[in-house]
């Protein structure tokens, strides 16, 4: 049963190694070499959401491993995107700095 209430994000929209068709849904000046399902759920919640994790196969890939979160709708989803985006590369700059 679909939930109206959350918004799925997948990993793949997030990954600057794949194409628009491939899945990625930002520019690739706002996506991130190979996000992680961490890095991901970090981003999500510096931004306030509760994050539910979850790891998967993306449909268009099954043989790769993905992962995806379950955001509240507070937004719509192109805009929860753009907003996790910029968030992702702040968290993947502040993990570089520590490792």
């Amino acid at each position: 049963m679909k939930d109206y209430e959350h918004i799925i994000l997948w990993l793949d929209y997030f990954n600057s190694k794949f194409s628009r068709s491939c899945g990625r849904r930002v520019p690739l000046n706002l996506a991130v070499s190979s996000p992680t399902l961490e890095e991901l759920v970090e981003a999500a919640k510096r931004l306030g959401y509760e994050v539910e994790a979850v790891r998967a196969r993306y449909p268009k890939r099954n043989w790769e491993e993905s992962g995806y979160i379950s955001i509240p709708k507070k937004k719509n989803k192109t805009a929860a995107v753009k907003e996790i985006s910029k968030m992702l590369s702040i968290v993947r700059g502040m993990r570089r700095q520590k490792g």
